[in-house]
């Protein structure tokens, strides 16, 4: 636990103008971030008498190791660059929103030529029109399936489109009228994307225009007796006022607001949204949070709007947001709301009539969320605390094991040998901690050597990383004693933290001297950062070979990963704070298997000097657990907390390993002669397969012909014809029901029970025939 004054700076090296300041801990993670008007008075108030500080902020500061800021010229300015560190450093300190959900939207892709209505959830997507969030998917379905009746947009995916259009039969929908079935040229293109227009619109609230002029129609056909006309406007029109009973109308028709309420305890607090269109609620939300830090209702507020609107632009941000108190100041986030918008944005507080009793309505939804969740959490928290506390106790360590890494191996016959890393945090997944390896010190089977190669590979980089970030000086520890063996060396040019220090302060125009700096920090354009002391940064370990980032979970945002090994969020690198690939021992090591994989585990960890983490194995046959150096095994109750979470961990990795394996080797079964060539993508093998029909008959054309395929140079072709006759050819086809083997000018085809002709031959020879 640190103590404040020792990273403390001068309150005159600390600017007094608006900025935006970050805490960091020993590790050099970022754990707080926070804006203010003053910089000098808003970070004076950290330093004070710790008895002084709200517990929270009490724990932060003892946390944290540095403090440094980023000077901005308006408030605006903090607020953007303050919500931009919060998405990109993810501080624990800070209040988080855990949105209870991932919300369905109702969506119309006006990006594609003939816009399509779908549900979709996550991340918006340019050219989309989204209308939502609705509680759940069944409501927006039931809903499109009324306006399909009116508005006939298409509704089906890309492939079943594709078919039918390559059938020339539309989908079933098509023939019963609630699809105009562009997909066959029953309309064009322009005009299934007016409907898909005329749609948006009347979802976006203006449905009286519509519905009169329809009601006008009806009349006309019935003056002029086409009555079954004027019986199908009739319907239409029950079809859309029936859509629309589905949302209440609150407020007056041209009313577009949110309204965000706030239910707060000492610890939590919940957020609710009501979205109102046209007057209506359109949607609903919500958000929970734990309180890490002392704050009022309004700066709640102010962290409800970021996490609201931060990614929004345009009409998604409503002229008028109402909420139960105001930031504090008000001016710079009704300005960023604003600009958000391109137009004027009123936040304000309401006082009287329809808006205020509509906010008690979301006050009162925003309680009984509190409520729920409170009750689920107070049961959760109970059932984790006693696990934690049963492993502990059953394996004798010191403390309950915060966190805890599981490892599994996973291969088929000695195929495709790889193995995952899983991490538990307080008895919750930590996804963004996982990790994956390919086993690449030897080939074959042999469970026990992988896990001793894993094992080994994980806790060298932990080495590396203490060494890298300072914790030991040029390889010694402090007691003077050598690195553990098998650690990695800093390279050549990597200097300690201690001769790094002098070189890497400088004098700052706003601290006087000592200042550390950091290029990487990425303030806005023109912003002026200072620090105060805080431990200097070295160059980042290389990445360890083999061992692959884990694959997004769902709902994760899809980045791009470093080379070699990385946590699911592949943006976040070694520098400024983000979580560091191996960066963070675990308190316990669970190995899935029973005496041999725990020795080969604790036999790892002591060949590098670490002993200081606790192993055990459990075995799948009686659940027992392993300890390393024993004979017998711990025998927990069936009926146990720390059994069933030793279970949830084991069963995770061995979940996320084998999920790794399948999907290497699909990719290996799926390879054909096409993917070894060199610079050949996925467009042009298609277009060589859709050329030539079959890989055989590719094979057997000549560089000249093979050239004739647009996008193929003679230089590229002759690579193809190179890595064809090096591949093995495809067995002959074989009728099934008379024996014949078909002529070998025949295209390849697949086999079906009738009959027809199949392959016979292996499967990277049939790849690109499938249709």
């Amino acid at each position: 636990m640190a103590d404040p004054s020792s990273y403390r700076p001068r309150p005159g090296d600390i600017p007094d103008t608006p900025g935006v300041y970050r805490f960091r801990d020993e590790h050099r993670r970022v754990i707080y971030v926070g804006k203010a008007k003053s910089l000098r008075q808003r970070l004076a108030n950290y330093f004070q008498d710790l008895a002084n500080l709200h517990p929270r902020t009490r724990t932060m500061v003892t946390t944290a190791a540095s403090v440094e800021w980023t000077v901005v010229s308006t408030e605006v300015e903090a607020l953007q660059l303050e919500y931009s560190w919060i998405k990109e450093f993810d501080p624990r300190f800070n209040v988080k929103y855990r949105d209870d959900k991932s919300y369905p939207y109702l969506a119309v892709t006006m990006n594609e030529e003939f816009p399509r209505v779908q549900v979709m959830r996550g991340h918006k997507k340019k050219g989309v029109r989204y209308f939502g969030p609705y509680g759940h998917a069944w409501a927006i379905r039931d809903t499109v399936d009324l306006l399909l009746r009116v508005f006939p947009v298409r509704t089906c995916s890309a492939g079943v489109f594709k078919n039918a259009a390559r059938t020339g039969r539309p989908c079933l929908l098509g023939y019963i009228g609630k699809c105009s079935a562009p997909c066959v040229g029953r309309i064009s293109p322009e005009d299934h994307w007016d409907l898909a227009d005329e749609f948006c619109d009347f979802m976006a609230g203006r449905t009286g225009t519509y519905l009169r002029r329809l009601e006008k129609q009806m009349m006309e056909a019935a003056e002029e007796m086409e009555y079954e006309r004027a019986a199908r406007l009739r319907d239409d029109i029950g079809a859309l006022k029936k859509a629309m009973e589905k949302s209440a109308v609150v407020l007056a028709d041209a009313t577009d607001a949110d309204l965000i309420a706030v239910a707060e305890d000492e610890l939590e607090a919940a957020v609710q949204i009501f979205h109102v269109r046209g007057g209506r609620v359109r949607g609903q939300r919500g958000w929970v949070t734990d309180k890490v830090e002392e704050i009022t209702t309004g700066a709640l507020v102010e962290h409800a709007l970021q996490q609201l609107y931060g990614e929004e632009t345009g009409d998604a941000v409503p002229k008028e947001v109402l909420v139960p108190a105001l930031p504090e100041p008000v001016e710079p986030v009704q300005e960023w709301l604003t600009g958000r918008r391109g137009s004027h944005v009123s936040l304000r507080i309401p006082q009287r009539g329809d808006k205020k009793a509509l906010m008690e309505t979301v006050q009162r939804n925003a309680q009984q969320a509190l409520a729920l969740h409170k009750t689920k959490r107070a049961s959760d928290l109970t059932t984790r605390s006693r696990a934690l506390e049963e492993i502990a106790d059953a394996l004798d360590l010191d403390s309950a094991p915060l966190r805890i890494e599981c490892y599994d191996i996973s291969h088929l016959q000695g195929d495709d040998v790889v193995a995952s890393m899983v991490v538990f945090e307080d008895g919750l997944q930590r996804k963004s901690e996982y990790r994956r390896f390919q086993i690449k010190g030897f080939a074959g089977q042999d469970d026990v050597r992988s896990m001793h190669e894993v094992i080994t590979r994980r806790f060298k980089r932990y080495l590396a990383e203490k060494e890298r970030t300072g914790e030991w000086a040029d390889g010694e520890d402090t007691d003077g004693a050598t690195a553990p063996a098998g650690t990695t060396t800093a390279p050549v040019g990597m200097a300690s933290a201690d001769s790094l220090a002098p070189t890497s302060t400088a004098v700052s125009p706003l601290t006087g001297t000592g200042a550390a700096t950091e290029a990487d920090a990425r303030p806005e354009a023109g912003a002026v950062t200072g620090t105060g002391p805080a431990p200097a940064a070295a160059t980042p370990a290389a990445p360890e070979p083999g061992a692959t980032p884990a694959a997004p979970e769902p709902g994760a945002a899809p980045t791009a990963p470093e080379p070699g090994v990385g946590p699911v969020d592949g943006a976040l690198k070694d520098e400024d704070g983000r979580p560091r690939k191996f960066a963070y021992p675990p308190q316990l090591v669970v190995v899935d298997g029973g005496q041999p994989q725990v020795a080969a585990a604790q036999r790892a960890l002591d060949e590098l000097g670490i002993d200081d983490i606790a192993v055990c194995g459990l075995a799948k046959r009686l659940e027992e657990v392993w300890l390393p150096g024993e004979d017998d095994p711990v025998v927990l109750p069936r009926t146990s907390e720390g059994l069933y979470l030793l279970q949830r961990v084991r069963d995770e990795a061995h979940r996320f390993a084998i999920t790794y394996q399948r999907t290497k080797r699909a990719k290996r079964f799926r390879a054909g002669p096409l993917d070894d060539v060199p610079g050949l993508g996925e467009t042009r093998k298609q277009a060589l397969i859709k050329h030539f029909g079959s890989v055989k008959r590719l094979r057997s054309a000549t560089i000249e012909q093979i050239q004739e395929v647009p996008g193929i140079g003679r230089k590229t072709a002759e690579t193809i014809a190179a890595a064809l006759a090096q591949a093995a050819p495809a067995a002959p086809a074989v009728n099934t029901a008379t024996g014949e083997i078909m002529e070998d000018e025949e295209p390849e085809t697949t086999a079906g029970s009738s009959g027809a002709p199949v392959t016979t031959g292996p499967p990277d020879e049939r790849r690109g025939q499938e249709t």
